[in-house]
């Protein structure tokens, strides 16, 4: 059975709260001016949003491909964003239109992720902001102890059959350069858990598990998974780290795109 709306959204508020912290810092680097323009490519059900509904000089538009999700969006999320339908590969803004243009957990889902950034570029003004908060690096991914090593290679295996590069997160900085920013700078998400307490999104996390490897592994294997994965938590021996990494970048004012 698939994940519904309302799942997905956990999920996406999920990795909003892994990446909170970072965001903050990010927003606070770029300094937003008054009459600020926002564009969130690949909004999902609309989670970041929440970043700006406090400050009435922000305008935010929140874009994706999937309508259901569009619409959980759109009625669950302040009145002040605007959510639009349409594909990362051709924005329907005109050049220049925003001050920070950003995405969270996208470009590993891209099969073209060089021309989406292109056209992030594109609508964002010159001397504006370009982030991509949060891509994931699968390959460096890990997992201990060893008896659980097959659950993390497995689901990479997994996410690969549904399309994801896992190894977008190391990818970034040549993106970036590639799409003729200026002032790039990348580093990764911040690490922090508590030794010999079961995560509080431990019941989500298994609830993607067992969508990603339902055709991998029989119930009764992932149940002792399961089992294995709790017991690994409670009694200190379990790490699971997946380096997730962040760009920012600055238009540049000589770019061939601010003559158009």
């Amino acid at each position: 059975m698939s994940l519904t709306i309302a799942q997905w959204h956990a999920r996406f508020s999920q990795q909003a709260a892994w990446t909170k912290q970072l965001r903050t810092y990010l927003y606070s680097q770029i300094g937003l001016d008054s009459n600020a323009r926002v564009l969130e490519v690949g909004c999902g059900t609309g989670v970041l949003s929440d970043d700006f509904a406090g400050f009435k000089q922000i305008t935010y538009f929140g874009l994706d491909i999937d309508l259901p999700r569009l619409g959980f969006a759109a009625a669950h999320h302040s009145t002040k964003s605007s959510f639009l339908n349409a594909d990362a590969y051709s924005l329907p803004f005109p050049d220049g239109s925003f001050d920070l243009v950003f995405t969270h957990y996208l470009f590993l889902w891209l099969a073209d992720p060089q021309s989406a950034l292109d056209e992030m570029v594109r609508v964002t003004r010159s001397l504006g902001s370009v982030l991509a908060l949060a891509e994931p690096d699968y390959g460096s991914r890990i997992d201990e102890p060893s008896s659980l090593a097959a659950l993390g290679s497995t689901q990479v295996e997994a996410l690969q059959a549904q399309g994801v590069h896992p190894l977008t997160g190391r990818t970034l900085p040549h993106l970036f350069s590639q799409a003729g920013l200026v002032q790039i700078q990348f580093g990764s998400s911040g690490f922090q858990t508590h030794v010999g307490l079961l995560p509080q999104d431990f019941e989500l996390e298994w609830q993607i598990l067992e969508e990603d490897l339902r055709g991998s592994f029989t119930a009764a294997e992932l149940t002792a998974y399961r089992n294995l994965d709790r017991q690994a938590w409670l009694d200190g021996s379990r790490v699971l780290w997946v380096p997730t990494f962040y760009a920012m970048g600055t238009k540049d004012p000589k770019s061939r795109a601010n003559n158009h």
